[in-house]
């Protein structure tokens, strides 16, 4: 089997008037369904932000044990707060790596009985009292990224022959949002290099900030294709929403970070955009060309997809963090 590589596409092209945009909508379309990934150039964003994000990040994880432990997550029923190495289980496994993990800053939910327990994954963060820039820079991006990703999913509607807003009632005025900050530590070769393991993503789409570290991999024509850091670009995945609404025309893809060796670390910035719990993924009318080339979304029985997307995220939640989901959901 032959290995595919990352494609690339420029979102400047949509602003000239020079271009075309029709075709420009076509190489989108075409790159986002390659292989699930694509690097995206012109994007917009900040570069002095996106540094501060790796350099609050690593101040972060400098931060003394006990500091960061006070915010751990297992203090939130929102799954909000700080994972130590090995505490995430990605496919039965233990992930080599810590994280904080950042959602919409949002009050918790009364609520009343008999309440769905996706109702739950609403509510504030955790904050590490001895970073209070870290508030401020997190929050920016999630706006930033969120302006970002939400206008991608307009475009890949457009592409896909829609309406532009074919999706926003699923997304309208509080798309679910997270954003981890992301250590994977270096480590002596071992009986597992599993930084995280493969897994796909549950939203709509996701955006990758990565320092110079490689170690990310998709999954491709049954080989593992590197998706080593790009100067000046940021990395775009597809998630499951995505490939349930387009029938699987777009597909969610399978990928992992694999450990640094011992000596090196890597740190990333992750943030998913999902569509509001409350809402429930359409099937979009393709045009014939293009629905005769989606076959449907995967049938993987180790993780079924769900079109109501609070409980298609929390099943995610719950089996990742399975401290968590024990001390607050009943399971385990």
């Amino acid at each position: 089997m032959t290995t595919r590589s990352i494609p690339q596409f420029d979102l400047e092209r949509l602003e000239q008037r020079s271009g075309d945009p029709v075709q420009a909508l076509a190489d989108l379309r075409e790159a986002a369904r390659e292989v699930g990934f694509l690097y995206l150039s012109g994007h917009g964003l900040d570069a002095a932000l996106l540094r501060q994000l790796i350099d609050q990040s690593g101040a972060f994880f400098a931060l003394p044990e006990s500091q960061k432990l006070a915010v751990e997550m297992i203090h939130s029923p929102h799954f909000r707060g700080y994972t130590r190495v090995a505490r995430e289980i990605t496919r039965g496994q233990p992930d080599w790596r810590e994280q904080i993990d950042i959602g919409a800053e949002r009050a918790a939910l009364v609520l009343a009985p008999g309440a769905p327990a996706w109702q739950r994954l609403t509510g504030p963060n955790q904050w590490p009292a001895a970073l209070p820039q870290l508030r401020t820079l997190v929050l920016e991006w999630q706006a930033r990224g969120a302006d970002l990703l939400l206008r991608l999913v307009r475009l890949l509607c457009a592409s896909l022959g829609q309406d532009p807003h074919a999706l926003q009632a699923i997304y309208r005025d509080d798309p679910h949002i997270l954003v981890k900050l992301i250590r994977y530590p270096g480590r002596q070769v071992t009986d597992s290099d599993q930084g995280v393991g493969a897994h796909k993503d549950s939203g709509l789409l996701s955006l990758l900030l990565q320092d110079a570290v490689g170690g990310l991999q998709v999954e491709s024509g049954g080989r593992w294709i590197d998706v080593e850091p790009r100067p000046g670009t940021l990395v775009v995945n597809i998630g499951e929403l995505l490939e349930l609404a387009s029938n699987g025309y777009l597909r969610a893809t399978l990928h992992r970070v694999l450990t640094p060796p011992a000596g090196r670390e890597r740190i990333s910035v992750a943030f998913f955009l999902g569509a509001r719990l409350d809402s429930t993924v359409p099937l979009l009318n393709l045009p014939p060309a293009l629905a005769a080339l989606a076959s449907g979304p995967e049938a993987d029985p180790d993780n079924p997809l769900l079109r109501d997307v609070g409980e298609n995220y929390l099943k995610g939640r719950l089996r990742s963090h399975p401290d968590v989901a024990s001390r607050y959901y009943g399971t385990g």
